[in-house]
């Protein structure tokens, strides 16, 4: 005999509560979990392709870890460094660039701009500022990543876990499908399946998407020569999940630098706005499409709203899970939607008139 649906929801409201308690105490100490699996669930896929080409699952979470590793030993030797240049540079030229717009206006517009006046003032002090506290910031950053505790969990427990729970992954599902309850297993089932749909969607896809952008606009930024293309590539492609964004940031970044750089040689400039219109171009019409799809039902400002939400309560650990639990709780409220809709309480007595 079933329990009575309010002491279920009693249960389940208890267990709820728990773990978002636990999560909220130990999420430091949760982060490299959390992002080994990110990455078991990212090459899942990978491994069961490998799978079906003939090979044993452990030599799939092999092949993928001989890759993975290779390719950390080029970001590290290749990319890292020159990133980590770029971003320091721009921050110390931050209040050259600063002053230099300020006697474009000064000069253009001179009685907008005074010298002693207090938007020039403003001005001066959002570049010392932007100095200060990004030398201050980076610093900071470098510090705590060298760190020995931050290199054990970046360098040694991620790659472990993740390597782990992709050689068991199939096997977890298997087993937590065990323990689901018997009466309410289809329905989990059924929306365990949508979530992964969403997520296999948007976080691969979307995944697969920022990877491609941001390398084609670092390369493409220093191809045609401007000074901090790699950091304005890395920034663009990291925040084009959230449609928009990353081209509006990347492109107001890459052409307010340009217009500094070049300024007067009108060509670099149209080249720069013109890298971002194709990528632009590229992504609606081919990437997002083919990769991602478009029946996610992820809004923007879902996200926006859920990034924020879980960074405030929980840190960066809650930033990282703050998608999949936004695909989540979007495919739950659908499901109770369509439960509402078949319901009494929505169709009342006409529904059973027009049926």
């Amino acid at each position: 005999m079933a329990l009575p649906v309010r002491q279920q929801l009693t249960y389940w409201g208890i267990a709820t509560a728990l773990f978002l308690l636990v999560f909220w105490s130990l999420g430091n100490v949760l982060l490299p979990f959390v992002l080994g699996g990110a990455i078991a669930y990212f090459l899942d896929p990978v491994a069961d392709r490998l799978e079906r080409l003939g090979l044993s699952r452990v030599a799939a979470t092999g092949v993928i870890t001989f890759a993975g590793i290779l390719v950390f030993v080029m970001m590290a030797l290749l990319v890292v460094p020159t990133l980590i240049n770029q971003s320091i540079q721009l921050v110390n030229v931050a209040p050259e660039y600063a002053r230099n717009f300020g006697s474009f206006i000064s000069d253009r517009f001179p009685s907008v701009l005074d010298a002693g006046s207090t938007l020039r003032q403003s001005l001066d002090d959002l570049g010392e500022t932007i100095k200060s506290r990004g030398v201050e910031l980076l610093e900071t950053a470098l510090v705590s990543a060298a760190s020995l505790l931050n290199i054990v969990v970046l360098m040694v427990i991620v790659p472990v876990v993740s390597v782990y729970l992709l050689l068991d992954w199939d096997r977890m599902v298997a087993q937590i499908d065990k323990l689901l309850p018997r009466d309410h297993a289809p329905v989990i089932r059924q929306l365990a399946r949508d979530i992964d749909k969403t997520l296999a969607s948007f976080i691969r896809g979307m995944g697969t998407v920022c990877l491609i952008l941001g390398t084609y606009y670092a390369v493409a930024l220093m191809a045609v020569g401007l000074q901090f293309g790699l950091v304005v590539g890395f920034i663009a492609g990291l925040v084009t999940f959230i449609p928009y964004l990353g081209a509006l940031i990347g492109g107001t970044l890459a052409i307010g630098l340009a217009l500094f750089q070049f300024w007067g040689d009108w060509l670099h400039i149209g080249l720069v706005a013109g890298i971002f219109a194709i990528g632009q171009m590229v992504e609606g019409n081919i990437l997002t499409p083919k990769l991602v799809g478009s029946s996610v039902g992820l809004h923007p400002v879902w996200l926006i709203l859920a990034l924020s939400v879980f960074g405030a309560l929980f840190g960066f650990v809650g930033m990282l899970v703050a998608v999949p639990v936004a695909a989540a709780l979007g495919v739950i409220a659908r499901f109770a939607v369509d439960q509402y809709k078949s319901s009494m309480l929505y169709q009342g007595t006409s529904g059973q008139e027009d049926t």
